[in-house]
Formats: structure tokens, sequence, C-alpha cells
């Protein structure tokens, strides 16, 4: 799965890992249950609701996309500790060598999992990796029920604010 990436992004979100949809068309959060296209629109993001083939026109926007595992799985349960732990450790390398003003950790398990944090909250993080700040997104997936798309779309909304700001 490819990575939508430059450097000096205002932000890169990340990913659990590609679901099977993904990995077949090559277009991160591709299922049509995901709500991350709906919702990085709704939260002024993007100018329109952009389509998983579109997902290149994020780096015109300063966004990008990578995953915290790159092996693709029906669902994330699927995933290993050992996985997500070295995963959080090759996002960190990715990280330094792009230098992005936010990561945004989308899944706050998969947040607690790569990064050994089993206190976080969705919301700004205290750590940092290099000189980037952390920020944690609820799951856009249609299985996370705790989260609509408006709610989902005001944190978007909170993180687009503060990288605004930086």
């Amino acid at each position: 799965m490819p990575d939508v990436v430059a450097d000096g992004l205002r932000v890169l979100f990340c990913g659990i890992n590609p679901g099977l949809m993904s990995a077949a068309t090559g277009h991160h959060f591709a299922r049509p249950g995901n709500r991350f296209w709906p919702v990085l629109y709704r939260s002024g993001f993007t100018p329109r609701l952009l389509k998983p083939s579109e997902q290149d026109e994020l780096l015109s926007y300063g966004l990008g996309i990578t995953n915290v595992v790159a092996r693709p799985t029906a669902r994330a349960e699927e995933l290993t500790a050992e996985e997500y732990r070295e995963g959080g450790r090759l996002l960190e390398l990715k990280v330094a060598r792009l230098r992005p003003r936010w990561l945004a950790v989308v899944g706050v398990t998969a947040y607690r999992a790569a990064f050994g944090d089993r206190t976080a909250r969705v919301g700004p993080q205290e750590r940092t990796v290099g000189g980037t700040r952390v920020w944690v997104l609820p799951n856009p997936s249609g299985l996370n029920a705790h989260w609509t798309t408006g709610t989902m779309a005001q944190e978007f909304a909170r993180l687009r604010a503060a990288a605004e700001e930086s």
C-alpha cells in the first residue's frame, strides 16, 4: 500500500493498517462504509469531498496518509502486539524523515498499542515524535459506533485549527 507523503506536511494522517479493499485498490480508506473522506471534508481539511481514488490531491493541501502496520487484514483485530510495536518504531523513523507538523493517528487503540501508552485518549498528546506533535483521532471505520460522522468531524476540526496555528 503506497503512502501519500511529502516532506513538511501540515498533517500526516496515520491509519491502523490497510483493509482488504484498500489493498486491492491501492487507495487508503477505500471501504464504502469508512467515514474518513466525509469527515475530512466536513471538518474543513478539504474544500470538497474526495474519493479514495483522489488521495494524491491531499498533498496539495499539505496532508498525507500512511499506516501503523503495512499488512492488510479484514479486521484490525488480526494484527499482533508485535506488529503494532514494530509499526510504531517504523512510524517514528518515517516521521523523523518527513517532519510533518502533526502526526494524526486515526484510532486510539492503535496508538496505545504502537506507542505503549495505555492511558492515551482522543486529542492532542504530550508525546512528540522528534519535533512533530501528535494528535489521536477517532477511528472512522463504520464499526466504530461510539463516534458519529458529526462528532468525528468536530474532533478532526479541532486538529485542523491547531494545525493552522502551528
